[in-house]
């Protein structure tokens, strides 16, 4: 246990300096990801360049690296330049095996310096609306209303159908209906309004009231729709229940029917 101890003393005699080196770096490192990563995060949120984690995710890449190759030499022995080399070696099977990674980390600039979207952007994406939240280093999140959270890879969303939306048209429900023949247009347009303006008021965007228009005829009578706009936060389905319910009780001069919802629940 003495020659043991004796043992440990005499290297750590002989490496004190690599230590110290090595912990120096390490907190050097430490502290500069801290402090860069809350800097040019406030500075993304003031610019117009997006905010994403993709940006900060590359500057503390760059922070360590510098730092590996700072102990690399005095440390551990290993030449830099002797490992880049290995690694050049390597690359081509290391990129066969991460071809996936490697496509969702260029999707991702792609799709960030292309402004294609942004954090906070409102789209629909392969049948899923919601909002964006963030672009990391493998994949795009996005929030929906009901709070559900769907991951898509990068490489998929530069090659997938992406529409963008407004606050207007990302929060509209659209809610169908057929009304007699013999009824007069106004007043049946009259009358749905009314009773969806009392039945949404508290769910749907103040600055747009809904809206109804006529599309035609069926034999049935004459057929048209119901747009309302849910407020943000408000699930779609809960305007398309509460309007479907009170033209339905309104009376019998008006059939609801189902179809032709843009819901996203």
């Amino acid at each position: 246990m003495t020659d043991f101890g004796a043992l440990m003393s005499v290297w750590f005699q002989t490496n004190a300096g690599k230590l110290i080196w090595l912990l120096v770096v390490a907190a050097v490192a430490f502290i500069a990801d801290r402090v860069v990563s809350r800097v040019l995060r406030k500075v993304l949120d003031k610019s117009e360049i997006p905010s994403a984690s993709i940006f900060i995710n590359l500057t503390r890449t760059v922070i360590w690296v510098a730092a590996a190759a700072m102990v690399l030499q005095p440390v551990f022995g290993i030449n830099p330049t002797t490992l880049v080399t290995a690694l050049g070696v390597g690359g081509v099977a290391l990129s066969l095996g991460l071809k996936d990674t490697i496509a969702n980390v260029i999707g991702g600039f792609g799709l960030m310096l292309g402004r294609v979207i942004q954090p906070g952007d409102l789209v629909t994406i392969q049948g899923t609306t919601g909002t964006v939240v963030d672009i990391t280093w493998r994949h795009s999140m996005i929030e929906t209303r009901s709070g559900d959270r769907m991951v898509i890879p990068n490489s998929i969303l530069n090659t997938a159908s992406l529409t963008k939306l407004t606050p207007v048209s990302e929060g509209t429900v659209t809610l169908e209906f057929t009304a007699k023949a013999s009824s007069d247009p106004t007043e049946v347009s009259r009358k749905i309004l009314d009773c969806v303006t009392k039945a949404t008021a508290d769910v749907e965007l103040e600055t747009q009231p809904p809206l109804v228009k006529f599309t035609g005829f069926s034999p049935y009578g004459m057929t048209g729709e119901v747009l309302l706009f849910a407020k943000p936060g408000v699930l779609l389905s809960t305007v398309r229940d509460r309007a479907a319910r009170a033209i339905a009780e309104a009376g019998t001069d008006y059939l609801v029917e189902d179809g032709g919802s843009s819901d996203n629940v």
